[in-house]
């Protein structure tokens, strides 16, 4: 019985989430922000993550296609040797990113945090999530549930993915439970900061919690 709710609640974020999920960057949809959602960029043990790199590329190309404007960067910075957001602005800016495009979000610990925030703290009204598809599912079912207006640019995922969406159904058991049971809110909010009214000539265009 466990088994099946658990699979229930997997196939309904599915389905609830699929017109909102798009493959074709042509067929995109244009927002004014697109968020970057937050990942080590190298696997324990050493080697490149093909999980960040694809979102990195799929940022930038979403960016030179004139799909958006800004890209926020958000992630984890639990240590000083490891800081997501850091990492990911240093990527875009060897891809030719503008440093005036790219806004961090220093406190996307997870995905709620980083999809809340994104709309409660830098106030993006619309915009597009960058990451692979089942994560793109989870992200817009916490969106749909906030009445957040948001779709997602699903990026390529490595071929292997079995023991990766064992994880995802247990992810999204957690997501369900912290939204409608726990309703657990962002660990960091704060003041309001609209990324579209930045200035383009700052360099410096970061939040910390």
């Amino acid at each position: 019985m466990l088994i099946c709710l658990m699979l229930g609640i997997d196939s309904w974020i599915s389905y609830k989430t699929s017109p909102y999920i798009y493959t074709n960057i042509a067929a995109l949809p244009t927002r004014p922000i697109g968020v970057v959602l937050g990942t080590s960029k190298y696997i324990r043990g050493g080697g490149y993550n093909e999980f960040y790199k694809q979102r990195i590329l799929g940022a930038i190309e979403l960016y030179r296609q004139d799909k958006i404007r800004y890209l926020l960067v958000s992630g984890d910075n639990a240590l000083l040797s490891y800081n997501e957001p850091i990492t990911m602005r240093k990527d875009l800016l060897k891809a030719g990113i503008p440093s005036s495009a790219i806004v961090l979000d220093y406190a996307g610990f997870r995905t709620l945090d980083s999809v809340v925030r994104a709309n409660r703290v830098f106030d993006a009204q619309e915009f597009t999530i960058i990451t692979q598809q089942f994560h793109c599912e989870r992200a817009l079912f916490i969106a749909q549930y906030q009445g957040i207006s948001a779709q997602c640019f699903a990026v390529p995922s490595p071929e292997n993915m079995t023991m990766v969406r064992v994880r995802e159904l247990f992810a999204r058991i957690n997501t369900f439970l912290d939204l409608y049971l726990l309703h657990k809110e962002p660990k960091f909010l704060g003041p309001v900061i609209p990324i579209i009214q930045l200035p383009k000539e700052n360099e410096n265009n970061v939040l910390s919690p």
